[in-house]
């Protein structure tokens, strides 16, 4: 573990702690230390005190991330309670903490009136979702951005407007350990009991056709671009990975306790035993397999993070 000074803090600190206690995929060693702010001001002041040498990570609920077998050096930082709140603005606004859950979010706004439907299906919190540009159903977190409120590793707090993201498929921009706290959403107004009954059809469709009741972070692969059968480029949301994961053969594939969903093949799942390398060692070997089937070449989706 590497020792390091540690401010006084108002929230929790606590050491050594096992990081697949806290991860989708119930995989990942310890972390040094991981801190969990009381409110805004908790975070700033440990932001401001702690030294810029020591490294920091920031985690939602850990839906989108394999933390590898050996841990994570230094500090782990957790939003909680004081940064999960949904509040409604004017104008088909809303303000949501970071660490509000995103389908908790959709929910709130179907209540009153607002859609963020596409939220609903997407696991993880809302700073997570900003941060990847989260999406589905054809609709980005990028469509409805308004604003963020964000934390720079200083301590500084600062506003990003859309402009300022640069979203991209899958990707955002923002300072270089900076943390995002709240985030101001704007969409549509439709009918609550509309919106009740889309999220619902978009739950049973997922139930359909991903492995819902499985170890999973989802998707484990971006949709690929390439070049199609024409020599034109495909959009990266006309081809899909799973259909050039099915193509190599890799459906069902296994290494450990680490497999590819025979139900959706670009889902990985822990089948009860997996470590982190099963996971990132048949993440690499889906990779590895679909290049040599089509030429193309797969980027993960799941962050992998941590030492081997």
């Amino acid at each position: 573990m590497t020792e390091v000074f540690i401010p006084k803090v108002r929230g929790t600190i606590v050491t050594n702690r096992l990081m697949s206690d806290l991860s989708w995929l119930k995989v990942g060693g310890k972390v040094d230390y991981l801190f969990q702010p009381a409110d805004l001001v908790d975070l700033s002041d440990f932001l401001k005190n702690i030294s810029k040498k020591i490294p920091i990570f920031m985690i939602g609920v850990c839906s989108n991330l394999i933390v590898r077998d050996g841990g994570i050096r230094g500090v782990v930082i957790k939003l909680g309670r004081g940064f999960n709140g949904i509040e409604l603005l004017e104008n088909n606004r809303i303000s949501v903490g970071a660490a509000a859950l995103d389908a908790h979010v959709a929910k709130k706004a179907a209540i009153e009136g607002i859609d963020l439907t596409f939220l609903r299906t997407i696991p993880g919190t809302i700073g997570g979702a900003v941060k990847m540009n989260a999406g589905c159903y054809g609709k980005y977190i990028s469509d409805v951005f308004e604003s963020a409120n964000v934390i720079t590793r200083e301590g500084k707090q600062i506003i990003l407007t859309k402009k300022d993201m640069h979203f991209d498929y899958r990707s955002s921009v923002i300072p270089e350990g900076s943390i995002i706290t709240n985030v101001i959403l704007k969409s549509n107004q439709a009918p609550s009991e509309d919106l009740m009954n889309k999220m619902q059809i978009a739950l049973n469709k997922r139930s359909e056709s991903q492995p819902v009741n499985e170890l999973s972070c989802g998707s484990t692969f971006r949709n690929p671009s390439g070049f199609s059968s024409t020599g034109q480029i495909d959009d990266v949301h006309d081809l899909k990975a799973w259909k050039v994961i099915d193509n190599a053969g890799m459906r069902g594939a296994t290494i450990g306790g680490a497999k590819m969903s025979d139900k959706h093949s670009n889902f990985m799942i822990n089948i009860g035993d997996a470590t982190a390398a099963d996971l990132e060692n048949l993440g690499e070997e889906v990779i590895k397999k679909v290049y040599a089937d089509s030429g193309i070449k797969l980027e993960w989706e799941i962050m992998r993070v941590g030492e081997p």
